[in-house]
């Protein structure tokens, strides 16, 4: 655990909070309905694009003509039944503490809507305790482009090369890298924890 960095930029899903699992199932759930399969590694893969982009992806790989915004928010009311089932990702929250304790400036930037991600930091405990947090409909682009962490940056006022992001998906490591920050792979850590 390191406190080098000056700017904390933590993503929320499967990162912060353990709530992949729970996405997956909501995602099965809801994209049955419409006869589409969406295996649960696929689902991690896309882990930090928004959810209406995903449902665009899936119904034209599908030759389906699908209301995007209305499956997703059927999406999102099937993951918030599961809500009281989240947890935090322990070695993350430890990080988090760290940096309160340090007062260092942090931040959460998400590819998940401002609503998903308040209710995820209020179930875990974490409500109120980022002054910032930048979501989807707060940029136009998603990761992996590196929007969301230099708009994060921006907003704690740091540059980006002194800003490390804590994330658990390909495309947010790969929108760190582009955004010129560190980066902490947090699979690799629960990884540690499971083998330990």
């Amino acid at each position: 655990m390191t406190l080098d960095f000056e700017g904390y930029i933590f993503d929320c899903d499967g990162t912060l909070t353990d709530s992949m699992p729970l996405h997956a199932v909501a995602w099965e759930e809801t994209m049955k309905r419409y006869g589409i399969s969406f295996p649960r590694e696929r689902c991690y893969s896309m882990g930090g694009m928004p959810t209406v982009k995903i449902i665009e992806i899936l119904a034209e790989e599908n030759g389906k003509s699908l209301n995007a915004a209305k499956v997703a928010k059927e999406k999102e009311e099937e993951f918030f039944r599961f809500m009281d089932q989240l947890g935090p990702i322990p070695e993350v929250m430890e990080m988090v503490q760290a940096c309160i304790k340090a007062e260092k400036k942090m931040s959460v930037a998400s590819g998940s809507a401002r609503h998903s991600v308040d209710l995820q930091l209020k179930q875990i405990g974490l409500d109120g305790v980022f002054e910032i947090i930048v979501a989807a409909e707060d940029t136009e682009r998603h990761k992996p482009e590196p929007d969301v962490f230099l708009r994060a940056a921006e907003l704690m006022h740091v540059e980006p090369k002194n800003c490390v992001v804590y994330e658990d998906a390909d495309l947010g490591i790969q929108a760190a890298k582009c955004a010129g920050m560190a980066w902490v792979d947090v699979r690799e850590l629960v990884a540690q924890r499971s083998s330990s």
